[in-house]
């Protein structure tokens, strides 16, 4: 197919959407006279319903899905995703060109008002879910300067990265049941927390978290399967690469500064990642290509990565928004601040033959730049609680209080001015349940 070299809609776009013709966002939605989960694309300010589209015949000029037009029947974008890259590929130019002003197939939607009223949803009216059935979810801690930050504030500057940090893709295990959409609220997690760190006798007690924080970060989906005991070449990971959201890994410091030793954060982690509902496509973010990070140290040769512009030119904001609406940007970034790609994050997951599973979810850790302001973290920007953030209404955090909410963003802009974004992830913070019996 044809690739569509144009920026003008006959969609009206607002100039500041996230959702312009060079996007073309993956998701799923409901809606109040609908409530049955299926697949959608974004497009300035409506979402165009797959389900209905297909049905009515949107795609019949696209003979290469029309096998397998019931992905978009399915509650989660797994079996579309399955389809592979080409396939992605070749159905967001198709809908490319379907939105365009000087569209080859007017008849489908832009001169079919029928098929608008049915399938053009205002975005205001829609109901996201998580666009992905979620088997494992794995985050890496690839900021390389979040990873400096936190270590000089635990170890000092001779000590702030292990040995082995610019060595490989330093990640963990998460817990994919409590990846969340976008507007999910999150509860304050309790724990074990040691009061005075300092004290001989170490001795915890049971208490709502009082460091609660954020992280900033990419999350990408994996669309490919590879077989146990078989390793995925850096060569050939880019194919596993569905498209990529905003994520925020929600933090309690306090109960994961007694439990990591030795093993990691376990409960400091689990109790919620959100991430933003609208899908990206890998292809998408072609344009944007950029280098990160410099790592000086020699790889290893299954890390080794042909590409110099393995990384993604993403300006990303993260706003704080207090119980009494007052909202304050506590930071600008980018994440071309990662010193590891996903590519080389999926050959390191899988070198020892670990099996990835369509709709995986990687997270590319706290994103953070070196400056004040652009940390990905409020731990690096209070300084461990030594320091506090100035709010714009005159309040001051070190850490989240209940009722905040964090707002993130991010987004690209092309050649002909075209904004590639992700929405919003957004997320606000309930008080504690307290256990009676602990």
């Amino acid at each position: 197919m044809e690739i569509i070299i144009t920026t003008r809609s006959w969609v009206p776009i607002p100039a500041e959407s996230h959702f312009s013709l060079a996007n073309i966002p993956f998701g799923i939605i409901s809606t109040a006279e609908r409530t049955n989960h299926r697949p959608a694309v974004a497009i300035g300010e409506y979402a165009l319903d797959l389900e209905t589209f297909a049905a009515g015949g949107g795609f019949s000029e696209i003979s290469s899905i029309q096998k397998d037009l019931v992905v978009f029947s399915q509650p989660t974008l797994n079996a579309f995703a399955a389809l592979g890259r080409s396939v992605h590929c070749e159905v967001r130019k198709y809908l490319q060109n379907i939105f365009a002003e000087d569209t080859d197939y007017p008849h489908i939607l832009k001169s079919n008002l029928s098929s608008q009223r049915d399938a053009l949803i205002r975005l205001t009216k829609v109901i996201n879910h998580l666009p992905m059935q979620i088997g494992d979810y794995t985050d890496f801690y690839a900021g390389r300067n979040h990873a400096y930050n936190v270590g000089v504030l635990f170890r000092g500057p001779e000590n702030a990265l292990q040995p082995n940090y610019n060595h490989l893709p330093v990640g963990y295990h998460g817990r994919a049941s409590s990846v969340v959409v976008s507007g999910t609220q999150i509860r304050r997690p309790c724990g074990q927390i040691l009061q005075d760190p300092k004290a001989e006798l170490k001795i915890p007690r049971f208490h709502p978290s009082k460091r609660l924080d954020i992280e900033l970060e990419l999350g990408a989906f994996v669309c490919k399967s590879n077989d146990i005991g078989d390793p995925i070449p850096i060569e050939e990971a880019e194919e596993h690469l569905f498209g990529f959201v905003l994520m925020n890994d929600w933090s309690a410091r306090d109960i994961q500064a007694w439990e990591y030793v030795p093993l990691g954060p376990f409960n400091a982690k689990n109790f919620g990642t959100s991430i933003s509902p609208w899908i990206v496509l890998a292809d998408t973010l072609e344009p944007f290509r950029c280098r990160g990070l410099e790592n000086k140290t020699e790889l290893l040769h299954y890390l080794q990565e042909g590409k110099t512009n393995n990384v993604y030119n993403i300006n990303l904001e993260v706003d704080l928004i207090t119980s009494s609406g007052a909202t304050t940007t506590i930071t600008h970034t980018n994440s071309k601040n990662l010193l590891f790609s996903f590519p080389q994050m999926i050959a390191h997951h899988t070198v020892t033959g670990c099996p990835m599973r369509v709709g995986d979810l990687l997270g590319s850790g706290t994103i953070s730049g070196t400056e004040p302001g652009t940390q990905g973290s409020m731990l690096e920007q209070c300084s461990n609680g030594k320091a506090t953030i100035k709010l714009n209404n005159g309040e001051e955090r070190t850490f989240l209080r209940d009722g905040d909410t964090v707002t993130m963003r991010g987004w690209s802009v092309n050649s002909d001015g075209a904004r590639v974004g992700f929405g919003e992830c957004v997320g606000s913070i309930l008080p504690a349940h307290l256990a009676s019996n602990a």
